[in-house]
């Protein structure tokens, strides 16, 4: 299983987002701190869910952390985030 798939499989099962979009970076990242030539290790993930409902955005982008944490451990060096409630995809 990919990073990629790891990813959507673990926030889809804790925090079951309406919409939830997983994007490779990795290949922006050539040279840079974290980069492995095998990719995977930067992306950007956007999760629209419910779950987030009066959480501050810190504490929106740690439970995503909480929840990767094991790949982040691993291979993932970073995650550009963005983390909304459906009120707030517009």
């Amino acid at each position: 299983m990919t990073y990629a798939e790891r990813i959507r499989t673990k926030l889809t099962g804790a925090l079951a987002p309406v919409r939830l979009s997983i994007v490779d970076d990795s290949h922006r990242h050539a040279g840079h701190a974290g980069h492995d030539a095998r990719g995977e290790t930067h992306f950007d993930v956007t999760v629209v869910s419910a779950v987030f409902a009066g959480k501050s955005r810190v504490a929106r982008q740690r439970l995503v952390y909480e929840i990767l944490s094991a790949e982040l451990s691993e291979r993932i060096h970073a995650l550009a985030l963005r983390t909304l409630t459906p009120e707030e995809d517009g």
